[in-house]
């Protein structure tokens, strides 16, 4: 059974920072390409960070360019989201999600690659 554990969200001031942790279990994590998404009420989940199976290749939405990092360790079947300079905005639940691929080494974008996904994390960022 595959499953996805995020952690590391909270209350944190405009312009801090956190450490979102997703750990994998139940599937060969390094032949997963891993991302981040966001969700707010009433709107669409958005994608913010991916990272491909071996680390090498990322990618991140404008709106979190510069401020975000996506990192993983397939050692430990972890997948990281280094959030700094928080803005209000960046309020959300926070989900990770696996895609699987067996040849490229890829960033997946889309949503509706991923095969499973986290319960989620809320991160909350006041003014």
């Amino acid at each position: 059974q595959v499953q996805l554990v995020e952690s590391g969200g909270g209350l944190v001031q405009a312009g801090g920072s956190l450490r979102l942790s997703c750990a994998a279990s139940g599937l060969t994590f390094s032949t997963y390409s891993m991302g981040w998404f966001r969700q707010v009420p009433g709107k669409d989940r958005e994608f913010v960070a991916g990272i491909s199976r071996s680390g090498g290749s990322t990618r991140y939405a404008d709106s979190v360019k510069g401020r975000f990092t996506i990192s993983r360790d397939n050692a430990k079947n972890t997948v990281y989201l280094q959030m700094n300079s928080l803005k209000p905005e960046d309020t959300a639940v926070y989900y990770c999600a696996a895609a699987y691929f067996s040849g490229a080494d890829v960033v997946v974008t889309t949503l509706r690659t991923y095969n499973y996904w986290g319960q989620g994390t809320q991160v909350t960022v006041s003014s």
